[in-house]
């Protein structure tokens, strides 16, 4: 019986090997970062002191020119597939007005993970108002691959 249970098991992921010929992927890591009015994030390489400097940031929103979005993502079979990112934002802007914005980028696939960065600035963020939430999808044509959020959405 034991044997039964191990070969079915064994066929069973070889068919499930050869039949992912579909496209996958995976949002991995979204890094939101508020950006100066000279387009930094750091004032040093230093992580203690991007961290810091966001702080300084969030404190001082007059220094603030954009938001940009680095978002660590991967995919497979994606052979000749059109793929896109996605990040839709939720803001209050002014009266205390809900705010939707978009921002969508075409990727290409690679062997490894890639780092794609999204950015809203200048009159677009402005309009925007504050943030309160996000989310990040990964898109295959109109087939949603995966998505990240922040705790809001």
């Amino acid at each position: 019986m034991r044997r039964l249970l191990v070969i079915l098991l064994l066929l069973g992921s070889l068919s499930a090997t050869f039949a992912s010929d579909a496209v996958s992927g995976r949002v991995v890591k979204v890094l939101p970062l508020l950006l100066d009015l000279k387009g930094r994030d750091a004032v040093s390489p230093s992580l203690y002191d991007r961290d810091a400097y966001q702080v300084y940031l969030r404190q001082h929103t007059n220094e603030i020119s954009a938001i940009r979005f680095d978002v660590l993502w991967k995919a497979s079979n994606a052979k000749g597939a059109k793929l896109k990112l996605r990040v839709e934002l939720r803001g209050v802007g002014a009266g205390g007005l809900p705010r939707q914005t978009t921002l969508e980028q075409s990727v290409t696939p690679g062997f490894f993970r890639r780092w794609t960065s999204l950015t809203l600035g200048g009159a677009d963020y402005k309009n925007s108002g504050e943030l309160v939430a996000w989310r990040t999808t990964l898109w295959s044509d109109d087939q949603l691959l995966s998505e990240q959020k922040s705790f809001l959405w």
